[in-house]
């Protein structure tokens, strides 16, 4: 997964929760021009405040090991079935 699809999952997820930038920055306690760049992909933001606008957005995040080829399927499918 890279920063673009992360940041297009983010942006979906505050939408369907109906808020603007400036509520859910505000609710996540970091600024609109940091969930700005994270929605929009950019690669240089700090992975702590990312991190911590993922949880706080409603999601759960997992390290896999790449040589897990086959739990990274399962999950992959799951992911394309919503």
């Amino acid at each position: 997964m890279d920063t673009k699809t992360i940041g297009k999952l983010v942006k979906k997820l505050r939408k369907d929760q109906d808020l603007t930038q400036s509520e859910a920055a505000g609710y996540l306690n970091v600024g609109t021009r940091f969930l700005s760049d994270l929605e929009n992909g950019k690669p240089t933001i700090q992975l702590g405040k990312a991190l911590h606008v993922l949880e706080g957005i409603g999601l759960k995040i997992f390290a896999v090991p790449k040589a897990n080829q086959k739990l990274i399927r399962y999950i992959e499918e799951r992911m394309s079935d919503e």
